[in-house]
């Protein structure tokens, strides 16, 4: 059985940092693509950033803020987000696909596995 499980989410004021984990079992993702997702109340599930074992990609609104990394020995993909903001306030998602081909990774709908998410709240 495949499990992708994130930690480290929180509480924090803007302009803090915080590191999201999210460990994969059940399966190896060296091929594919392990990637992060935010959801906040009310909207959309939203692409955060993904490394497909090629070019790493990140949605504009954390470019140069955050930073995906990836442990294939461990199979994890962390998250390490700073300069925390307002609006960076969402249940933050794992996600990882198994097809090596090359996709529209940011989009929610090619991924074949999905964590139970972790809340990031940011506080003024």
């Amino acid at each position: 059985q495949v499990q992708l499980v994130e930690s480290g989410g929180g509480l924090v004021q803007a302009g803090d940092s915080l590191r999201l984990s999210c460990a994969a079992s059940g399966r190896t993702f060296s091929g594919g693509a392990m990637a992060w997702f935010r959801q906040a109340p009310g909207k959309e599930r939203d692409f955060v950033a993904v490394w497909p074992g090629g070019i790493i990609d990140y949605a504009d609104s954390v470019k140069g803020r955050f930073t995906i990394s990836r442990d294939y020995a461990k199979n994890t993909v962390d998250l390490q987000m700073n300069s925390l903001k307002l609006e960076d306030t969402a249940v933050y998602y794992c996600a990882a696909r198994v097809s090596t081909a090359y996709t529209n990774y940011r989009s929610p709908r090619v991924y074949d596995y999905w964590g139970q998410g972790t809340q990031v709240t940011v506080s003024s």
